[in-house]
């Protein structure tokens, strides 16, 4: 019975590789596809979109067809970190690039576009705004044309927006950027007309696009929040159908305080609340609109107050105070958002999994390690070199206890000749010589288990932190997080074709041929299991876990060849030490004489 665990063991490790091949890479490789076609999209018209405000007010309806109008005014944002315009139609934040990071590693590729306007292919965007709740105070809409004080936004130069309605109500929207991606906006209503107005101010995100997902289960893309403490997540998919039950809405809560926006692997957009105290209502929508292609999705996060506020003759009120974050998930930048701000959970809106409490101490340890020597790479080496002292121990007494089983295996195939027709009494002889001779014959497969968790926790740091995203090793690795660009199937770049274009199992990369011939050597040290079923499994494993690496991200096909460099150099070790011992058993006392 044992040995079955021990073999159930070592298959279920291959089992959790396979699925991370089959069912993660297979979804990925389908995304790069869709995110090629849309690349190849990027030249045709805009689609038109329809009526869906936060409030289903105030009108999304691009103008009539042959109106002609004037093209709309545009203010500059400049940051140290972001770059972009200020729409004033509308008043529109929906233009902004992202000046730390670019789409490849080529360093001439071009900036990330977070935001981009409704005239581009995937608009994207935030945007302030009213609902009149009185249904008779005009409020400004998506074709009100603002008028600013300030020239520009930039830290330290706050910007003023203004609509006056012409029958006593002045809109006013003042917005300031900080150093890195966070957007303050104070939306008030100056009331000088002579009757009491019913106001309710929103905020949104809004993509007018189904933007391209990795596809990967691990990961996600899509909806995102915490609200009232607790971590609300929806896939594009998921709300889709929640909302077709609810006529656009797929998700609504009364909150204090709390954060929701959208997701993608490495980029944010998100509204939480200056006052983490107040109360609001936040609400998930997916809207499908007609458009140039039919039926085309709408997806937006909105922020409002539960209730309309109202504003009296003379008085000054009808906002809010909301902060816009726009830019990358930078770990250490989320968590000083989080202290400083008080945004609760920020940075779960980073994907760290359900091993958070491995991965995210794992990432402080390799980014402190990564300051230390300047390489992500070393720092993985470093890393996994402290992880196998750590469990040195472990591993030694594992060894012992496959050693010992392999000087029982006579013993135990002799109990299997002798009870072949009763398995039952032989397991139970088994057991008892287990016991005699104090050996756990699933000790061996410990360290397998164990590694698991740390397996999954490290491909999740390497996966989903930006910090990671085109950071370089050495030679032809020059970004850790993606796969080994290099290949046996070309002879390593010497045949001037792609095999990749054949069949996307044609891709044997040199590192994956490194951990695979390091697998093999470390299992040649290691005692041969005396079952043979357990043998053959062994024998294979070398191959499957080549094989199933081969696309996984480099940085975790180089840990995994340094930590089987690592056993080999540990197991020499171990039955050096373990020689040294039995030598000094068997010597013989020195004589008096």
């Amino acid at each position: 019975m044992d040995n079955k665990r021990l073999l159930l063991a070592i298959i279920a490790s291959i089992g959790i590789l396979l699925v991370f091949e089959t069912v993660f890479n297979k979804p990925a490789r389908e995304a790069q596809r869709a995110q090629q076609q849309q690349a190849a999209q990027l030249a045709q018209p805009a689609p038109t979109p329809g009526p869906a405000g936060p409030l289903r007010t105030p009108t999304d309806a691009a103008p009539a067809a042959g109106t002609p109008r004037e093209p709309a005014a545009r203010l500059p944002v400049e940051g140290p970190r972001v770059q972009g315009t200020l729409n004033l139609r509308g008043a529109r934040l929906d233009d902004l690039v992202l000046r730390d990071y670019r789409e490849t590693t080529d360093p001439n590729s071009p900036l990330v576009r977070l935001f981009a306007p409704r005239e581009g292919s995937a608009p994207y965007y935030a945007q302030w705004g009213w609902t009149a709740a009185d249904g008779r105070t005009p409020v400004p809409g998506n074709d009100t044309d603002w008028q600013a004080e300030g020239g520009r936004l930039a830290p330290g130069n706050p910007l003023t927006l203004r609509w006056d309605n012409g029958q006593g109500q002045v809109f006013e929207i003042v917005l300031a950027l900080d150093e890195n991606y966070m957007v303050t906006a104070e939306q008030r209503v100056r009331n000088t007309g002579e009757q009491p107005v019913q106001l309710l101010p929103w905020a949104r995100i809004r993509r007018e696009s189904t933007p391209p997902t990795q596809g990967f289960y691990i990961l996600h893309e899509g909806f995102v929040g915490v609200l009232d403490g607790r971590l609300r997540e929806m896939t594009y998919k998921a709300a889709k159908e929640e909302a077709g039950k609810r006529s656009g809405l797929a998700f609504e809560q009364e909150t204090s305080g709390g954060w929701s926006g959208f997701t993608d692997k490495y980029w944010l957009a998100a509204l939480t609340p200056v006052d983490q105290s107040a109360r609001l209502r936040a609400s998930y929508r997916a809207v499908p609109e007609a458009g140039p292609h039919g039926q085309e999705d709408r997806w937006q996060v909105d922020f409002a107050p539960p209730a309309p506020m109202e504003v009296t003759p003379g008085a000054t009120g009808g906002g809010q105070a909301l902060r816009l974050f726009a830019g990358a998930k930078e770990v250490h930048l989320l968590d000083a958002y989080a202290s400083r701000l008080g945004i609760p959970d920020f940075d779960k809106a980073i994907d760290f999994g359900w091993f958070y409490f491995l991965t995210k101490p794992f990432f402080f340890a390799l980014d402190w390690l990564f300051k230390l020597f300047g390489n992500f790479g070393i720092a993985i080496l470093v890393f996994t070199l402290a992880l196998k002292a750590a469990f040195f121990p472990l591993a030694n007494k594992a060894y012992k206890s496959m050693a010992r089983m392999k000087v029982l295996g006579p013993k135990m195939q002799e109990i299997r000749e002798r009870h072949k027709e009763d398995p039952a009494k032989a397991q139970a002889e088994m057991m008892a010589l287990y016991r005699t001779e104090k050996v756990n014959p699933a000790s061996g497969c410990l360290p397998i288990v164990i590694q698991i968790p740390v397996f999954f926790a490290l491909y999740k740091v390497l996966f989903v932190t930006i910090e990671m995203r085109h950071a370089p090793f050495f030679g032809w690795i020059r970004d850790l997080s993606a796969p080994d660009p290099t290949n046996l199937f070309n002879l390593f770049g010497l045949i001037p074709y792609d095999p990749m274009q054949l069949s996307h199992y044609l891709h044997m990369p040199a590192w994956a041929l490194i951990m695979g011939v390091t697998m093999f050597l470390q299992q040649k040290l290691n005692p041969a299991p005396p079952d043979p079923i357990q043998a053959k499994v062994f024998q294979y494993m070398p191959i499957i876990f080549t094989f199933m690496l081969a696309s996984f991200p480099a940085g975790l096909v180089i840990y995994w060849s340094w930590n089987n460099l690592l056993s080999i150099a540990q197991q020499w070790y171990i039955m050096r030490l373990d020689a040294q011992r039995k030598g000094k058993a068997v010597a013989p006392a020195p004589s008096k004489g």
